[in-house]
């Protein structure tokens, strides 16, 4: 198979782990300036969180699925 036999398994590690950092930051380190109006000061919390988990259980499964092959 082209680029191996876990093409899904590592593409959904890397989703699912810049779905986490990329929310994680987010919290973390908000931008210090706004371009327009349209821009939040923070990212919304719930959401994020939200956000982070489901990056976290696929990064998860995914290396279960790594390991298990």
């Amino acid at each position: 198979m082209f680029l191996g036999d876990n093409l899904l398994a590592w593409l959904v590690l890397a989703i699912g782990g810049a779905m986490a950092a990329g929310n994680l930051m987010a919290i973390v380190r908000p931008p210090e300036t706004k371009n327009d109006d349209s821009d939040l000061e923070r990212a919304p919390l719930i959401r994020s969180i939200v956000f982070i988990a489901v990056g976290l259980v696929a990064s998860v499964w995914a290396i279960a699925s790594l390991i298990n092959s």
